[in-house]
Order: C-alpha cells, then sequence, then structure tokens
C-alpha cells in the first residue's frame, strides 16, 4: 500500500530549493558529489526528522522532538545526496547537504515500507546515544507530522549501519524495540563496595 509522505513546510522547501539553485562560485554549501553532477536536481519525499530524547527504564514513554525536515535530492534516476532544513525563530531553513550511507539506507527503506501491505505516515527517529536512524511508520497517517510520540504498534525500521546487535531494514513494532534500545541506553549499577558486599561463610 502506498506510504502517505506527509507534506512539508513550504518555507522548508523554498530553502533547500534555494540552495540547490546556487550560482557557480557559490557552491561551498554543496557536496562534492552534488557539484559533480550536471543536470537539475530536485528535492523528494520530504520526511520530518524527530530525535528521541529520552529512553529509560521504569515504564516512562520516551519523548520526541522534531528536529528539521529531510529531504531527499534526486539526479537524473537516483538518490544522490539529502538535504536538512532546521527551524529559526525566523522560520525553516536550510541546513546541510550530505552524502552517505542514510541516503541509499533511507531509500531502500522506503521501498520496502511500501510492499508491508499497510498505509503509514513515513517519518525519520533519530537516536543520538546509539548513533542509530530508523525510518519511522507512524499508523496515525493523517497525523500532524511534526508532533506525536511512536506508538506501541508503529513500526520503526533500523537503517544500516545500525548499532551492533540490531538488524538494519528489519521491521520492529516499537513495543519490541523500545525495550531493547532501554537496555543498551540504561547504565549498569554502580559495583557495590567491598566493606557493604555480604560477609564471607
Amino acid at each position: 500500500m502506498p506510504l502517505h509522505v506527509p507534506p512539508a513546510p513550504a518555507p522548508a522547501l523554498r530553502s533547500v530549493l534555494a540552495a540547490l539553485s546556487t550560482p557557480a562560485g557559490f557552491d561551498e554549501v554543496l557536496t562534492p558529489g552534488l557539484r559533480a553532477l550536471p543536470g537539475p536536481k530536485t528535492a523528494e519525499l520530504p520526511l520530518p526528522l524527530h530525535v528521541l530524547d529520552r529512553v529509560t527504564a521504569g515504564g516512562r514513554p520516551p519523548r520526541t522532538r522534531l528536529a528539521g525536515w529531510r529531504f531527499l535530492i534526486r539526479s537524473g534516476d537516483r538518490h544522490v545526496a539529502a538535504a536538512d532544513t532546521r527551524l529559526t525563530p525566523d522560520g525553516w531553513v536550510f541546513s546541510h547537504f550530505f552524502e552517505g550511507p542514510y541516503v541509499t539506507a533511507t531509500e531502500r527503506a522506503l521501498r520496502q515500507a511500501e510492499s508491508l501491505g499497510k498505509s503509514y505516515q513515513p517519518r525519520l527517529l533519530s537516536v543520538p546515544e546509539l548513533y542509530m536512524l530508523t525510518l519511522w511508520l507512524h499508523g496515525a497517517v493523517g497525523a500532524d507530522a511534526s508532533a506525536g510520540l511512536p506508538a506501541a504498534a508503529d513500526l520503526l525500521v533500523p537503517l544500516a549501519p545500525a548499532p551492533p546487535g540490531i538488524a538494519a531494514y528489519r521491521p520492529h513494532p516499537v513495543s519490541e524495540l523500545l525495550p531493547v534500545m532501554t537496555l543498551r541506553l540504561t547504565p549498569p549499577a554502580p559495583p557495590v563496595p567491598p566493606s557493604l558486599a555480604a560477609p564471607a561463610a
């Protein structure tokens, strides 16, 4: 079933298009790959980028915040880079272009999600403490893409490279993956000082 890609804020898209059309000689914002590719480039597949700010033990819900909107940049028949935007007091502005594995990983995960047989609203969810980025498939397709928490039945698809022990491109229900992340992020209990340890028999 098709994914319901949410519309990005118009100023965010305009800021990316303006950066893509930077005149020659002022293209220091472009990545080497973008500078080397001739012809028109377009910004597609806008995805809200959320950050998971709090993963703790004890059953408390995580907290997320919208960090920006990410666009995949197409040149010809393939996506070659991505562009991030961020919100400032003056509105949405272009942040930076980047290349690398997350560009192709995002495209692959989106194609995979289209074959799952259920409609989702695609988002990105970053877990900075684990150096982890996931495709967040939100079940409420008409929800405000800039807000909300991962629901238990939502799916998280880790993008490659994924942290050790977490399979990339495998859809995980939030209710299953969140405890794994919680365990990874919960610091180990401090060792008991010898003076407080149980006496030897």
